[in-house]
């Protein structure tokens, strides 16, 4: 299982990804290795039209299991980073120094952009965060949380398909499962190349590391029964 993907900051204006690319990558990344869990244990020399049946079944079951349950999991997540923000404005609007309430916004910032910020700057945006409405501190989950998990169960679900397709178009198992695993690896290598793009990192490189870490974790699943 994944760890749920990180629930969108609050507010969100309309326009704004509810998923950002590393998290959307990462659910992709999560529903191919599943489903490979499922093709990687096939054995194509002794498969017949049964066998193949009952891994479809079972790889698009899993798959649609795991996305409901990563996109519940988001909505905790949601939830509670909701819930803590609502503390956070209402500990600011409390009986707190300036430079207590000034600590709190620098915590609650990134660590890069925290750090050049001037004492005074920090306290500026303490100021404008302790006046908003008490509106604006809504903890009930919105509109985007939906959006966001509804984002996270159709990338697990629908990751399953492009690998599975090969079996329901081609009848020879061993050469489904051929065009399948290449399908696959093809991904893979396309998530990792765009993660690289992401994060500033070489994407060939990254794409045949992802390539690699992917089969790793199948083989290693398989292995342990999973």
């Amino acid at each position: 299982m994944t760890s749920a993907a990180s629930p969108a900051p609050e507010p969100t204006r309309a326009g704004i990804r509810v998923l950002d690319p590393g998290e959307r990558l990462s659910e992709i990344l999560f529903g191919l290795i599943m489903v490979l869990t499922f093709t990687g244990a096939l054995s194509a020399a002794e498969s017949g039209r049964a066998e193949v049946r009952t891994m479809l079944i079972g790889a698009v079951g899993c798959n649609l299991a795991w996305g409901i349950i990563d996109a519940i999991f988001y909505l905790m997540g949601a939830f509670g980073h909701r819930g803590h923000g609502a503390l956070a404005l209402r500990g600011l609007r409390g009986e707190v120094d300036a430079k207590t309430g000034s600590a709190m916004v620098a915590e609650a910032l990134p660590p890069l952009i925290a750090s050049v910020l001037r004492p005074e700057e920090l306290d500026s945006i303490r100021q404008r965060l302790a006046s908003l409405p008490e509106a604006a501190r809504r903890r009930s989950l919105g509109r985007e949380d939906y959006l966001g998990a509804l984002g996270v169960f159709l990338l697990v679900f629908l990751s399953t398909f492009p690998v599975v397709v090969p079996f329901l178009l081609i009848p020879d198992a061993h050469r489904a499962l051929r065009v399948s695993n290449t399908v696959a690896i093809a991904l893979l290598f396309l998530c990792g190349y765009r993660l690289g793009r992401y994060a500033g990192y070489s994407p060939w490189l990254t794409g045949f590391a992802m390539v690699a870490i992917g089969l790793a974790l199948v083989a290693i699943t398989i292995a342990l029964g999973g």
